[in-house]
């Protein structure tokens, strides 16, 4: 049975994917390089931190202009794009009810973290935020998933990691944790599925089941 279960952000319990990929596409639409970027292209390499995803678009490690217009972009239209995904907010209250510790692992900063929290009223059910900057190395590294266990004082043999992307499992892995992939992740369930998640959950209320409060 699991008492721990950790949640990507994006892409697994908020939907930011419009957000995300119009954010890039403002932002690199007179980039050098870029030409290339399209909308699929960019939704393969989700899930990982912002100045990586852009160092990879532009080849170039000179980004941070386009970090600051990115997040400018991203923030001002951030609560008119952003919604959670379907039968996520009433699975999280049953866990949380159930006494199961919830946490987020994601790869972006907490400022943007807690706004997409507090727009879909997921913050309260959280016991724990991980963001890119509590971390030296982001997922896949198994660093950010041993940081959460850590400040909930979690066993891996009884936590969950689930996400949207293979940087969530391959970080669960190295972390010595149980993966679930969602099946919604712009990347394709049968992808995902490459990577051996422990569990593939296809209606987010399955996830009770998977944890044990049913």
């Amino acid at each position: 049975m699991f008492t721990t279960v950790l949640f990507d952000l994006d892409g697994t319990i908020v939907d930011t994917n419009e957000l995300i990929i119009r954010s890039f596409m403002h932002v690199l639409k007179d980039a050098p390089h870029a030409e290339s970027c399209s909308r699929e292209f960019i939704a393969q390499s989700m899930g990982l931190p912002l100045r990586e995803q852009l160092e990879v678009y532009t080849k170039s490690t000179e980004v941070e202009p386009y970090i600051k217009a990115y997040r400018a972009y991203n923030e001002t239209h951030h609560d008119r794009l952003v919604k959670s995904f379907p039968h996520v907010k009433e699975t999280l209250e049953a866990l949380h009810e159930a006494g199961i510790r919830l946490g987020v692992v994601t790869s972006k900063i907490k400022k943007t973290a807690v706004m997409g929290l507090q727009a879909t009223g997921l913050l309260p059910y959280m016991d724990t935020l991980v963001t890119e900057e509590d971390v030296q190395r982001g997922k896949p590294d198994p660093e950010p998933i041993r940081k959460a266990l850590a400040l909930l004082d979690a066993s891996p043999e009884h936590t969950l990691m689930v996400g949207d992307s293979h940087y969530d499992i391959l970080s669960a892995r190295g972390a010595g944790v149980a993966s679930a992939a969602v099946s919604w992740s712009l990347k394709g369930e049968a992808y995902l599925k490459t990577f051996s998640p422990d569990f593939v959950i296809r209606d987010m209320r399955e996830l009770k089941r998977i944890v044990g409060v049913e």
